[in-house]
């Protein structure tokens, strides 16, 4: 690889110690990550609105700043990116709808005005499928997976996972209502954190479902998504939902041993459905937990919780139907085809049927809590494996039914339906070619301790930069 390769893919630590010592500049920086979004992502579509003025400003700010003594942070001068649902001021805000595509801010979200002020620069907004649910509209370009140009991205957060992967920003913003930081994650070998429901203030953030919508990061590194959510993190008076209190230290015991701490395990619900390569590595990734010094312990998850997806569906529906309210039904003729199908799912239920799934929601997340009061962790698949894609994602939610096949949301919806934080890792790469993954579920603000144990891992294992070596992003 080049020196400009090798840099394009390195941490925020590695980097910000080289902007400290002076042998690197933002503003170098930054037209580097430039010229190879330019050169690269009209091959993978990862990006929807590139800010090159917006970042080369931004950057000669951090360069200033650091050479007059002022640091802000980790992140000071480290280029990034925003997944299309959050404002931008001047800045089009198009959560993957064609009719929003001259849809321009005029505020910043309060996520994106943190990451700001902790001297990031915001190099452009990335794409997503249509209202961040599953399917693309027609008018927008699928992200193609560095792992392979027929593979499955990931969504939502699709621009996310590829960008990172591709080395086209250093760590990104990525939402997450039923699955959509865990999927392009394990699609795309790279980390996500969804943290704790109200973590990050949803304020300005396109809504497809507000009880269970949640922001977090995808990175290429542990420590690099720790350090996105710490400073996006905080109270917001603008999100009602969004935690009192000082933003949890992410950083401070990340690099401590993970000995004598309990990592659950329902061997059950990880095997149920689940592809065998992905069992394999998961017990595999147990064996190397024990190794380091935790305990292994057994646990059960409830025995509804395949029950919980069609739930999840009625709930999201229904809520989705209620954040489109000033376009839906109205101007139903411009949504996509899956979104218009999701949305007409939503306005047929009743009251009962609400209710009834929010009943269904509570009892579970009772019983979930109960699941993760018996560890310090439980280790599960991240939602399934990535898969060929044979299905058109741009057409229906008939047509697109297959995806739940592999895509297995019955890993992914109790994190979202309790709010409580989960950590996806890559965990090794199938036979065929794919990345694997596995993801940590904590209880309700162990975001830390999440990526301390993460931390543990990614150190021991020795494919966690694979992605590096693919083909597509050496081209």
């Amino acid at each position: 690889m080049t020196t400009s390769d090798t840099l394009a893919f390195a941490s925020i630590a590695e980097v910000g110690a080289q902007l400290r010592a002076g042998t690197v500049t933002s503003a170098a920086l930054t037209d580097m990550m430039l010229a190879r979004i330019a050169a690269r992502d009209g091959h993978f579509h990862s990006y929807v609105t590139v800010t090159a003025d917006r970042a080369r400003a931004a950057a000669a700010r951090a360069d200033a700043d650091l050479a007059a003594g002022l640091d802000h942070g980790p992140l000071h001068g480290i280029p990034v990116a925003v997944k299309d649902l959050c404002a931008i001021a001047g800045v089009p805000q198009t959560g993957g709808m064609a009719f929003r595509r001259d849809a321009v801010s005029p505020v910043t979200a309060f996520c994106v005005a943190r990451l700001d002020a902790a001297g990031a620069v915001i190099l452009g907004t990335l794409n997503l499928t249509e209202g961040a649910m599953a399917g693309y509209h027609r008018s927008f370009a699928v992200p193609v997976n560095p792992w392979g140009k027929t593979l499955w991205p990931g969504g939502s957060s699709s621009g996310s996972g590829v960008a990172v992967a591709a080395g086209l920003c250093f760590a990104a913003i990525g939402t997450d209502t039923g699955g959509s930081i865990r999927f392009p994650a394990l699609a795309n070998g790279v980390v996500g954190l969804k943290p704790s429901y109200g973590r990050v203030s949803r304020a300005d953030v396109l809504e497809l479902a507000g009880s269970l919508d949640h922001i977090g990061a995808l990175a290429r590194h542990v420590g690099d998504a720790a350090l996105l959510v710490q400073a996006m993190a905080g109270a917001d008076p603008a999100d009602p939902t969004s935690l009192a209190g000082p933003a949890p230290d992410m950083m401070t015991g990340i690099g401590g041993a993970i000995a004598g701490l309990r990592l659950g395990v329902d061997r059950r619900y990880n095997a149920d459905g689940t592809a065998p390569e992905v069992v394999a590595a998961i017990e595999a990734a147990l064996a190397r937990f024990a190794a380091m010094g935790a305990t292994i312990v057994d646990v059960t998850m409830p025995a509804d919780t395949e029950s919980m997806v069609p739930v999840w569906f009625a709930l999201c529906s229904h809520e989705a139907v209620l954040a489109h309210a000033s376009t839906w039904p109205s101007s139903a003729a411009d949504y996509g085809d899956y979104f218009r199908d999701f949305l007409s799912f939503g306005s047929s239920l009743d009251a009962a049927s609400i209710a009834s799934a929010r009943a269904a929601r509570a009892d579970y997340n009772q019983r979930f809590a109960a699941v993760l009061a018996g560890c310090d962790a439980l280790v599960a698949p991240a939602g399934g494996i990535t898969f060929e894609m044979d299905i058109d994602l741009y057409g229906g939610m008939a047509a697109t039914s297959a995806r739940f096949n592999h895509v297995r949301m019955v890993h992914t919806v109790p994190a979202d339906f309790a709010g409580t934080p989960s950590l996806t890792l890559p965990c090794g790469v199938s036979d065929d070619g794919r990345p694997v993954a596995l993801q940590l579920m904590g209880a309700a603000g162990a975001e830390a301790l999440l990526c301390r144990i993460g931390q543990a891992f990614e150190q021991n294992a020795d494919w966690c930069r694979a992605y590096e070596g693919l083909p597509a992003n050496r081209a």
